[in-house]
């Protein structure tokens, strides 16, 4: 049952209880939207501490997407995005988890081609890794390769139409590409999962003015 049909009293009780849920801070850091590369943040860290949701992975992020949908306020859409980010992040594989960080280590250092094989390695092991594609995806778009960046944005909407990063990467390099219509598609599609997603407003309300023109 979707949270639309859950009762305001019902609804303030479950955000009140996401809202006191641990936020992992290296969670907070995750890049929602890719941004340029001088403005690139840094990467997350796996979090220590996973949020307490539905045991069950796919039940997990339902709850928690049915939760950002409805979030009343900003606040609030940054905790639940917390939440995901850390589902998102979480993989059963210590050899890839192990990868993962030392990809992270390898951005920090602006080693961005030790990070790509690094990568190439973890999507070797875990092709279901959804968070390494995402990652890799976005040291494509740093290098300017927006094609294997697409690729990989691909792959990420294949395995979790959900993904608000993804979608939201998609939409920058699309309006970098002077295809106004498809990034303000991308993002209203962004904008739809997540309505407080950090930027993306702003560029929905410009795009809309270029692409469809004022209201009267």
């Amino acid at each position: 049952m979707g949270l639309r049909l859950l009762g305001l009293n019902r609804l303030a009780i479950l955000i009140a209880a996401l809202l006191a849920m641990p936020v992992a801070a290296a969670a907070q850091d995750d890049p929602r939207v890719i941004p340029p590369p001088k403005a690139q943040k840094k990467l997350p860290e796996a979090p220590g501490k996973l949020p307490t949701v539905p045991a069950d992975r796919i039940r997990g992020l339902d709850f928690l997407f049915g939760a950002l949908k409805a979030a009343p306020d900003e606040t609030s859409a940054r905790h639940v995005e917390a939440r995901i980010w850390a589902l998102w992040l979480q993989t059963p594989s210590d050899t890839a988890a192990l990868l993962m960080v030392r990809a992270k280590a390898a951005i920090d250092g602006q080693n961005l081609d030790v990070a790509l094989k690094l990568l190439d390695a973890v999507i070797k092991l875990r092709p279901d890794y959804i968070e390494a594609w995402n990652r890799r995806a976005t040291l494509y778009y740093l290098k300017n390769d927006y094609g294997r960046s697409l690729e990989d944005i691909h792959q990420v909407l294949i395995r979790e139409p959900r993904h608000f990063g993804a979608l939201a990467g998609l939409g920058m390099i699309m309006q970098e590409a002077g295809d106004d219509k498809r990034a303000l598609e991308a993002f209203r599609k962004a904008l739809a999962i997540d309505p407080y997603l950090e930027k993306v407003p702003e560029m929905v309300k410009q795009l809309s003015e270029k692409v469809e023109g004022r209201d009267i």
